[in-house]
């Protein structure tokens, strides 16, 4: 009984409250609002889950500005039709949708492959796409979904677009790195017994897991890359509460309810993405300014398991070794 509260209950209840108090903070903060970005012209960006929602609204704005965008997703016809819809709000927009799986390893690396024939720079990537309390099951690569979609695609991801990264960035001008996260990770654990989460499997515990290993990551790289002298910087963003289909798999009850209020007390997929636009376009965000953990356009403390350098390097060589990377 006590393993059942613990393993399965426990986690529910905590990331309940956590949503209600962060839901209750951001209902009586202030909106952040973007402020005006420098032009994108020349640059090109890679947006994971860019067809909709807070991705969708990223990639709105930045063909805006003149980036060139590469929509990385799953579902093509959602990524065609949203780079239909940019392109005849914005007629000169250089948006495109390339197939990518991130419950794949074969999939990542094959768009990995197929964009660096294009011999294109590469100066933003926003790890934007995720799952969110979905049934117990795994990637094609035999992972547990939240710890394979959300944390190990996205470390492939980005490691495999590292050398473009930095070969893209240059002093006064870097190329960045923004994981989306969430406020969840704080109460999230790293076991790195059970990365899969084979033992008493609860999605909720899932989920939180895998945002704090986003956080483990975008930390310990942005260090490497700093120690290492490149013009690239690496941060996590959390973009709040925000109206999007990501909720869909929450408990019936609740689900029925956040669809209801959404509208009223959750973000905009716009307010959200101008939190994460704010951590890839601010030219103040670079070098020592850069990196952390940022919501409502600043940075943020967070959790003392985000700062464990031991815990982030051992995750690192975890990943690592999972993904067969020398």
């Amino acid at each position: 009984m006590l393993s059942y509260i613990r393993s399965y209950l426990l986690p529910v209840v905590k990331l309940y409250l956590l949503g209600l108090e962060v839901l209750l903070v951001q209902l009586f903060s202030k909106t952040f609002r973007l402020p005006v970005m420098p032009r994108q012209d020349g640059k090109v960006a890679i947006v994971t889950g860019g067809g909709r929602g807070i991705g969708y609204e990223v990639v709105r704005h930045m063909a805006r500005l003149g980036a060139h965008v590469i929509i990385g997703g799953r579902d093509e016809q959602e990524g065609l039709a949203a780079v239909r819809r940019i392109c005849e709000e914005y007629k000169e927009a250089k948006v495109e949708f390339k197939k990518l799986d991130l419950a794949s390893l074969q999939s990542v690396r094959q768009f990995v492959q197929s964009f660096k024939k294009r011999d294109l720079p590469l100066n933003i990537l926003i790890n934007n796409a995720g799952v969110m309390l979905v049934p117990e099951g795994r990637t094609e690569d035999g992972f547990e979904q939240h710890f394979g979609v959300n944390y190990l695609g996205h470390f492939l991801l980005t490691w495999l677009l590292l050398d473009t990264l930095k070969n893209s960035g240059k002093s006064g001008d870097f190329s960045h790195v923004v994981n989306v996260s969430s406020s969840a990770h704080r109460i999230g654990e790293i076991r790195l017994n059970d990365l899969n989460s084979c033992q008493c499997y609860s999605a909720y515990r899932a989920y939180c897991d895998s945002k704090l290993a986003q956080l483990l990551f975008s930390s310990h790289l942005h260090r490497e890359l700093q120690d290492g002298g490149f013009s690239v910087s690496s941060c996590a963003v959390d973009p709040g509460m925000v109206d999007t289909a990501l909720y869909r798999h929450l408990w019936t009850p609740l689900r029925l309810a956040q669809s209801a209020l959404a509208r009223l007390l959750f973000r905009t997929p716009a307010e959200g993405a101008a939190i994460v636009l704010y951590a890839a376009l601010s030219p103040a965000l670079e070098g020592e300014c850069g990196g952390g953990y940022w919501a409502n356009g600043r940075r943020e403390t967070t959790t003392p398991p985000t700062f464990d350098l031991k815990l982030q390097l051992s995750l690192w060589e975890a990943s690592h070794r999972l993904l067969v990377l020398q």
